[in-house]
């Protein structure tokens, strides 16, 4: 195994990673937003008011991105099965 081939794997593992954590953040940081703009125009500042909206839009984006998330997942995985005989030369 090449330091290449290493570098490689790795950098399809951290893609792989940031493309199915990335629907759940960007949900949740739109939430905050409209959350606190809404804080910001109202002066309400309840601190737990934040946290509803925020695991709402996150429980939404998982089961709206759920099947996308899991092909790529099961794709990276198949990928990296299948190419275990390179590995052990």
């Amino acid at each position: 195994m090449s330091p290449e081939f290493i570098l490689g794997i790795g950098q399809e593992t951290l893609k792989v990673t940031l493309f199915v954590s990335a629907p759940m953040l960007i949900a949740g940081l739109i939430a905050g937003v409209l959350v606190s703009i809404f804080q910001a125009v109202t002066q309400i500042q309840e601190m737990t008011l934040t946290f509803v909206p925020k695991i709402l839009a996150v429980i939404a984006a998982l089961l709206f991105f759920a099947p996308w998330m899991l092909r790529l997942m099961i794709d990276f995985t198949t990928q990296i099965f299948t190419q275990i005989p390179l590995y052990v030369k």
